[in-house]
């Protein structure tokens, strides 16, 4: 078993060159090396390691090689384990070559004492925390969420006093917990769960331990193991709910635009959170790209902040966020609307909390559609979809991080429904889950939210106004004076219902009140357009 393997063997082996600078132990000069001694552990087994073939949860897919396992649906049901037992300070070395953002939690890993080849697959868990960790002889825990992202090398290994610790690429070594035992040989253990989708299993290494101190051996308390236990099932539970509310298959290219407000930061593509400054915070976001007609885009609210008041404010505009300065973007969203592109601004009607899911979808007739958790809560405005169109979000209130989980697209749907009718196409039932088609019957109003446009819609807006069977006869719609402040000239159109009975200052604020319906027929007022004379 003699001899060292050299540097450039070693590296090579792993795809890359020597590393230009490297760990040095603690009160020792000389360099850490990886040979092929262990230290405690005894001689470092021939073979490479493996993926065990039919130790394995029911939505595994491995590779024939046994090198690379890839989650196949779902969120769990992704245990593995090693082929070989584990030596001790054997680093496991783990590439992340997939990540699925649309979940809670991420990889979770550490050692078993039970022989993989003995373990029934069909009696496996869904989870190795905290279901398969309450079983004797099974010790791990969950990857920060912020180290598992795609590319990152992940190394772990326990000593002989039992301590598993991790690194992140070519980071120092951290305490990652402690009690495994070590009389007995141990195999990884590997739970391709949550945000992980997929991992590659890289050539181990052995190093001496004390090239391997970490910078500190934190005591794991018993208050911060309950905390942890709490947080898992947590995550669990939003899990389950997530994966019986969100489509089978999302698409995964859409994801926040570099252009963001001066109090956002940016955590990764698909994830931003607020940092709170002050009062009057600068907090809007835009997607990357523009949304498809029938697209449905899905937010997931990963955090919120109970002690603070107010919802989450999104809309939608023609205006390239490409061309924008994070200066030209206010504290109020509201006061886009006086800019010269289209925009349209609302607020989500209900309280959000952690772990609620919304979804956001622009139909053919330009209406914007909102799920929250699954159910339709009806269209909420009408947009001019004629041309490309940008979504933003302001992170107001108590929403503190959002998170795009993907999109579905119903390709070249569309409504059957008259326009002058107030229902919403039939294809929102399937995209946004159970509930009337009907916004008004469903509790889906405008008016509870702000829904702004500049010059309401636009004449490029590819709405038809109906005739209105009730427009007194005999009367001139260009003499008549606006039926709320009798000052004003009747300019403007109510949508879809076709009065034509405010001026536009006038429905501007109707709009803008709860439960806004139009004052002769008494319908919803989906959006008003302000007309003009032709001479």
């Amino acid at each position: 078993m003699g001899g060292q393997i050299t540097r450039n063997a070693l590296y090579d082996s792993l795809g890359g060159p020597f590393p230009s600078t490297s760990h040095r132990c603690h009160h020792k000069p000389k360099r850490c090396l990886p040979i092929q001694c262990g230290s405690v552990g005894g001689p470092l087994p021939i073979s490479p390691l493996l993926f065990h073939p039919n130790a394995k949860g029911s939505q595994i897919v491995m590779d024939l090689a046994q090198k690379t396992v890839k989650r196949q649906a779902s969120f769990c049901n992704a245990i593995t384990f090693s082929h070989r037992p584990i030596a001790l300070y054997e680093q496991v070395r783990l590439k992340i070559t997939k990540k699925q953002c649309c979940w809670s939690g991420a990889l979770r890993l550490g050692f078993t004492s039970k022989d993989p080849s003995r373990i029934n697959p069909d009696n496996l868990p869904k989870y190795a925390c905290p279901d398969l960790v309450s079983q004797s002889g099974f010790w791990a825990k969950a990857l920060p969420e912020e180290f598992a992202n795609e590319g990152n090398v992940i190394a772990f290994w326990v000593d002989k006093k039992g301590r598993v610790f991790y690194r992140i690429n070519e980071s120092s070594p951290m305490l990652f917990f402690s009690g495994v035992r070590t009389a007995e040989p141990l195999w990884a253990l590997i739970d391709v769960y949550g945000l992980t989708r997929g991992v590659q299993l890289l050539d181990s290494e052995i190093v001496p331990a004390d090239c391997l101190r970490p910078r500190s051996f934190t005591t794991v308390r018993s208050a911060s193991l309950r905390r942890e236990a709490d947080d898992t099932r947590l995550s669990n539970s939003l899990n389950s709910q997530q994966s019986s509310l969100l489509p089978s298959a999302l698409e995964s290219d859409l994801h926040f635009h570099q252009l963001r407000g001066a109090h956002i930061k940016t955590l990764d593509e698909q994830t931003v959170a607020r940092s709170e400054h002050a009062r009057e915070e600068r907090t809007l976001v835009f997607t990357s790209r523009p949304l498809r007609t029938g697209e449905t885009v899905f937010i997931k609210v990963t955090k919120s902040s109970p002690v603070r008041s107010g919802s989450l404010s999104y809309g939608v505009t023609s205006c390239d966020p490409a061309v924008l300065h994070p200066s030209d973007l206010p504290y109020n969203p509201e006061a886009l609307v006086d800019r010269k592109e289209f925009w349209a601004v609302c607020r989500v009607p209900t309280p959000l909390q952690s772990g609620d899911i919304l979804g956001f979808l622009v139909n053919q007739e330009g209406e914007v559609i909102l799920s929250h958790n699954g159910t339709n809560v009806g269209m909420q405005v009408c947009v001019d979809n004629s041309r490309p169109l940008w979504m933003f979000f302001g992170l107001h209130g108590a929403v503190t991080q959002l998170r795009i989980l993907g999109s579905t697209h119903l390709a070249d749907q569309r409504a059957t429904s008259n326009p002058s009718s107030p229902s919403s196409s039939p294809h929102t039932l399937s995209a946004l889950g159970s509930g009337s088609s009907d916004p008004v019957l469903n509790g889906g109003l405008c008016s509870a939210a702000y829904c702004s446009s500049a010059g309401g819609t636009t004449p490029s807006s590819p709405v038809s106004l109906p005739k209105s069977p009730t427009f007194p006869s005999g009367r001139g719609p260009w003499s008549d004076e606006c039926s709320i402040c009798y000052e004003n000239m009747v300019d403007t159109v109510i949508y879809a219902c076709g009065h034509m009975c405010l001026c536009y200052t006038c429905g501007l604020k109707l709009k803008r009140m709860s439960n806004a319906c139009c004052p002769i027929c008494r319908r919803q007022i989906k959006d008003i357009i302000k007309t003009y004379r032709s001479t």
